[in-house]
């Protein structure tokens, strides 16, 4: 049975979706913010830190945060966008899937004077027994033409950092055993991660790029919303736009992200 249902994750507003096998995943109005994905066997497979502010007060440090209308400090605005800091609005919903929308009139005003462009952004998350599926559409419901970067900033649980191992963003295997931040430009084919808890098989359309993070022991000693040894139960591979991209008048893109488990 699949369901969507109203909670509250900390002291924000969330719905809960519900896929096959049950599988869930909770999804914040704020940032349209994805913060936990549990597959059918039970696992969670998203890191959220125990210190990130459930409040609405800064970004949540974890899950899944869209990056809109640029990555990083690749632009004159807030860092990775306005968008993962905003109130979302709960579209339509149905049998394991949920929408969360986004627009200029939905801005607070300080973040609608840095971006004076009219969009609609759509954000689908579909929930199966062991696969997560993402759809980020952007749209220019202006006169104006925009540029635009975007990325889907996932943070993957794992067991340890150490048994890591990233196949598809590079010529052979990658390893992670400590701070690790690039972009891979030109993503083709599928990614898969590899740790103790199993195997993710990582497919993306629309996202040219992919980024692999981690901050590593020193910089995740200078972070206030993450513990001690935090970093070594997440890694981040982000499908990315990184590049701006201009979208015309009344243009449309969509960028799809899909996370199955796998064998292996």
């Amino acid at each position: 049975m699949t369901a969507i249902s109203m909670i509250e994750y900390g002291a924000l507003p969330a719905v809960r979706i519900e896929g096959p096998g049950g599988a869930a995943a909770i999804v914040t109005l704020y940032g349209a913010h994805l913060v936990s994905w549990i597959t059918a066997d039970g696992q969670e497979r998203i890191f959220c830190s125990a210190k990130s502010s459930l409040d609405g007060s800064r970004p949540i440090r974890g899950g899944v945060p869209v990056i809109f209308p640029q990555f990083a400090a690749r632009g004159n605005g807030m860092r990775h966008g306005f968008a993962r800091v905003s109130t979302w609005r709960l579209g339509d919903s149905g049998d394991g899937f949920a929408e969360f929308r986004l627009a200029e009139a939905d801005l607070a005003p300080a973040h609608a004077a840095e971006w004076p462009y009219a969009f609609a952004l759509t954000l689908r998350v579909e929930v199966l027994a062991d696969e997560l599926r993402f759809s980020l559409e952007v749209r220019n419901s202006g006169a104006e033409a925009f540029p635009f970067a975007s990325a889907l900033h996932t943070y993957f649980m794992v067991d340890r950092l150490a048994n890591v191992g990233i196949d598809g963003v590079q010529d052979g295997e990658m390893l992670v055993s400590d701070k690790y931040d690039h972009i891979h430009f030109g993503i083709a084919n599928a990614v898969v991660l590899r740790s103790g808890m199993g195997a993710l098989r990582l497919e993306q359309q629309g996202f040219r790029d992919a980024v692999v993070w981690n901050p590593g022991a020193a910089d995740s000693a200078a972070l206030a919303d993450m513990e001690g040894d935090e970093y070594q139960h997440f890694v981040c591979i982000e499908p990315a736009l990184i590049e701006p991209v201009g979208l015309e008048a009344s243009g449309a893109w969509t960028g799809r992200h899909q996370i199955k488990v796998i064998a292996g």
